[in-house]
């Protein structure tokens, strides 16, 4: 647990340094310094934002990219905007944050069981990385991935963004992803089969993909993401995280 904290902050301080991406550090930080006038007194964090949880996490939700005036203005994960709102607050009614607010980083939010992060780690311009960004910051889940390694259940994927990031992870790092590739859709489950440990070695182990409409307010105010479809969602995450076992596919 120590040895996997460690390598996380490593990660952590490695990301938040990236430059990779020219178009993207220049809107970050653009965003920082012209700010929205109800933020003109804040200082805005203005660089990649890294995942958000504990190192032993049995579930890990995976996002599109930080907002350009929520977590790229505080510096935490779906934190200062509504798609966080929504979110963490769905978290505490299923009992994985200790508070429903996430409004800034310093706030004493704690995850319980669960690590958040986005697939692209800098907010872009109109929330639409390139497929040459996301390519860009694939490595940092994959390392992420590889670190939290086998307390890992369940990857809870919001939207179809972070359900191809997920699926590209797991497969890049060895795991049986189902063919055809499973698609995304709203409380899909798909089980995956993953090695026990990194030489492939040993029975296969299931982890479920879970598929959630992202909580943004495009698809939370039109109804198509309703509170109790967030709930259910994320309560099945709980569900199978906190069981005995998950049987592979056959």
């Amino acid at each position: 647990m120590r040895d996997a904290e460690a390598e996380l902050a490593r990660l952590d301080d490695r990301i938040t340094r990236c430059r990779r991406c020219p178009r993207l550090v220049r809107w970050r930080e653009q965003v920082a310094r012209e700010k929205r006038a109800a933020f003109a007194e804040e200082e805005y964090w203005g660089r990649p934002v890294p995942g958000f949880g504990p190192a032993d996490a049995r579930i890990l939700v995976v996002g599109l990219a930080p907002a350009a005036h929520g977590a790229n203005r505080t510096g935490r994960i779906f934190t200062g905007d509504r798609s966080g709102d929504w979110l963490f607050a769905a978290m505490h009614r299923v009992g994985l944050a200790n508070q429903p607010t996430s409004t800034l980083a310093d706030d004493g939010l704690t995850l319980f069981d669960t690590r958040v992060l986005s697939a692209v780690r800098c907010a872009p311009p109109a929330n639409r990385p390139t497929p040459q960004e996301r390519d860009n910051c694939a490595p940092w889940l994959d390392r992420e991935l590889a670190i939290l390694g086998p307390s890992v259940r369940v990857i809870l994927a919001l939207g179809s963004f972070g359900w191809d990031a997920a699926l590209r992870a797991t497969s890049d790092a060895g795991w049986a992803v189902p063919r055809p590739r499973p698609r995304f859709g709203h409380a899909a489950e798909v089980v995956l089969e993953r090695p026990v440990d990194s030489a492939g070695a040993g029975p296969a182990v299931g982890v479920v993909l879970l598929g959630c409409f992202h909580p943004s307010q495009q698809n939370t105010f039109t109804g198509r993401l309703t509170e109790p479809m967030t709930d259910a969602v994320l309560g099945r995450a709980v569900e199978i995280a906190r069981s005995e076992g998950i049987a592979p596919s056959a």
